[in-house]
């Protein structure tokens, strides 16, 4: 592999990454907080539609954007009522996010753009652009740090950087602050939170809510930077791989971001190797290459992750003693 397709797949490994790396991210504030939530994969479909729905009207990528992040907020919400307040099943919650999206979705985008369940595309003011960072273009030229810095580095949607830069802003939140403390602690012991006089309850909502935002850019990242509209399902079981990927860090963020990068990675590798010819074999089938991320998913974390812990007091709501 020469130095230029290295570059290229490394590229596109950024791309794929970041939304599974901002979908890690807000798993791990609600996991952390005891709130279990497979409704990542729902939360990123709705904001991608409201998104894509609302840069399409208004030709905005920054109302689009917030009303992706909205709409996410406000499914979080919806799914944190349903597991905090009414202590409800959170893995029965996140299934039913999930459901809900995949067909509200399509429905809506049929009956409001009448294409099929797709949004229209998007004009240039609709979604974002590429931002070239400065002396980009004028390092080009230098040997291996130029291509690296103007076509590695530089070139990427705004939503890459503020992926990759949540990454030590969580750390920093987590471990350094007494917010990140007490939400690590209502994750493990939320009884012993409850006697020390802070509110278990409002803790986990704020978790939720960081989730959800978090949800809302990922979403966002699929169909106004990424892509240019909404299509069905364009998610497409992204939410699951950030899961994976959480369980696969243990619930730490830079792990997680490393993860998230190897998964971006396979992601690149199985497009670079479609129509990929073996000595034996002939051409590998595109079907087969495309399922080689899922397929190593399942390995990674059937044989390499070893014991994985999650929060104690995950996935059990939390009932206050008289």
């Amino acid at each position: 592999m020469d130095f230029a397709i290295m570059l290229s797949v490394l590229d596109a490994t950024l791309r794929l990454s970041t939304p599974l790396l901002l979908a890690c991210l807000a798993g791990l504030y609600s996991e952390r907080a005891g709130v279990f939530d497979i409704g990542l994969e729902g939360k990123m479909l709705f904001a991608a539609f409201g998104a894509a729905a609302v840069a399409a009207v208004t030709g905005s990528m920054w109302l689009g954007l917030l009303a992706g992040i909205s709409v996410s907020v406000t499914t979080a919400l919806l799914q944190g009522v349903a597991a905090i307040s009414l202590k409800g099943n959170q893995l029965i919650a996140g299934v039913a996010i999930n459901m809900l999206a995949a067909g509200l979705t399509t429905f809506l985008g049929q009956t409001w753009f009448h294409q099929g369940g797709r949004t229209p595309p998007l004009g240039e003011g609709g979604r974002f652009p590429q931002i070239t960072l400065p002396f980009a273009d004028e390092l080009a030229g230098v040997p291996i740090i130029g291509p690296i810095y103007a076509e590695l580095i530089s070139g990427h949607y705004i939503l890459v950087y503020i992926a990759f830069l949540a990454v030590p802003i969580t750390a920093f939140v987590l471990y350094r602050t007494r917010f990140g403390l007490r939400l690590r602690a209502v994750g493990e012991n939320p009884k012993a939170v409850d006697t020390a006089g802070i509110s278990v309850v409002a803790l986990r909502y704020q978790a939720v809510l960081i989730t959800g935002v978090l949800c809302g850019f990922a979403g966002a990242y699929f169909s106004i930077a990424q892509g240019s509209g909404f299509g069905n399902n364009m998610t497409a079981g992204k939410g699951f791989i950030a899961l994976a990927a959480l369980i696969f860090a243990k619930w730490k963020p830079v792990p997680a971001m490393f993860t998230c990068l190897l998964f971006g990675f396979l992601d690149a590798l199985q497009i670079r190797l479609q129509n990929f010819e073996l000595p034996v074999i002939g051409v590998v089938p595109v079907q087969a290459i495309q399922a080689l991320p899922y397929v190593l998913t399942v390995v990674l974390l059937a044989g390499f992750i070893g014991k994985a812990v999650g929060p104690k007091a995950g996935g059990v709501p939390y009932t206050k003693e008289r």
